[in-house]
């Protein structure tokens, strides 16, 4: 993990067009401005936790897979399938 410290207006750039900008800075937190491509998906951490976790639980109780497209990449954990020598594993930029 890369860690900066940054001041208010100052701003990290990333390969492929991502501009991380600090708004504001107070005792309650960091306020940052995300600028992206459009076609790229922008999600807090604690929301790409709880979409993994409900398309776990929703693929395992339904016995299927996430069809491509319908779950963020590299946020879906593993899932059981019906025939335990078929091995599943999850994508992770981590």
């Amino acid at each position: 993990m890369l860690v900066l410290g940054r001041k208010e207006g100052e701003s990290i750039l990333i390969e492929g067009g991502i501009r991380i900008v600090v708004v504001a800075c107070d005792k309650g937190g960091v306020r940052l401005g995300i600028e992206a491509p459009s076609s790229l998906r922008i999600l807090r951490g604690e929301i790409a936790d709880q979409v993994a976790r409900e398309t776990q639980r929703a693929t395992v109780s339904a016995g299927a897979t996430v069809p491509a497209g319908l779950a963020p990449a590299g946020l879906v954990a593993p899932v059981r399938r019906a025939d335990p020598n078929v091995a599943v594993t999850a994508e992770s930029d981590a």
